[in-house]
């Protein structure tokens, strides 16, 4: 998740089901059920253990985005505005750790459970979060945090 709200835009909050997380879990599900009518193995079980590793990494890197947002003292739910730039902690490396970690995530999930259906739906999730969302948020950003977006926005990649 970006460093942003955008509940101060032009067209309000998102609706419920658009929000991020809302997103990926629709996506997880999708590829469960998917799975469930017509399993497609992902590959060799010898995947499993990187599997896990990468779902690992995924709770690792929330957890640690989440608590750079508390250490700033704004909050990370997408209904509340924003009050400041979070450039600390894993938003060093990427502007949007915590969608990171919903990829990885479910690319673990994938992974772990050799389910080739996780890692088709987790394409539109991510194409989704990373041409509606993310732009949405940036704009945000860039109109309430001019010069300090800006700034950080040219030394932080938005991915990795």
């Amino acid at each position: 998740m970006s460093n942003s709200s955008d509940t101060g835009s032009e067209r309000g909050p998102l609706p419920g089901l658009l929000r991020p997380p809302l997103v990926f879990l629709s996506s997880i599900l999708l590829g469960v059920i998917m799975n469930l009518i017509w399993p497609l193995p992902v590959g060799p079980p010898l995947l499993v253990p990187i599997g896990i590793a990468l779902a690992l990494a995924a709770v690792v890197l929330f957890s640690l985005s989440l608590r750079e947002f508390r250490a700033a003292g704004t909050s990370v739910r997408g209904s509340e505005r924003t009050t400041t730039i979070v450039g600390t902690g894993p938003y060093r490396f990427s502007r949007n750790p915590i969608y990171l970690s919903f990829v990885t995530l479910q690319l673990g999930l994938a992974l772990s459970f050799n389910n080739v259906w996780l890692l088709i739906t987790l394409v539109p999730a991510a194409a989704f979060i990373a041409t509606m969302i993310i732009p949405r948020e940036e704009r945000f950003l860039e109109r309430n945090f001019q010069t300090q977006y800006a700034d950080y926005k040219a030394s932080v990649r938005r991915w990795l």
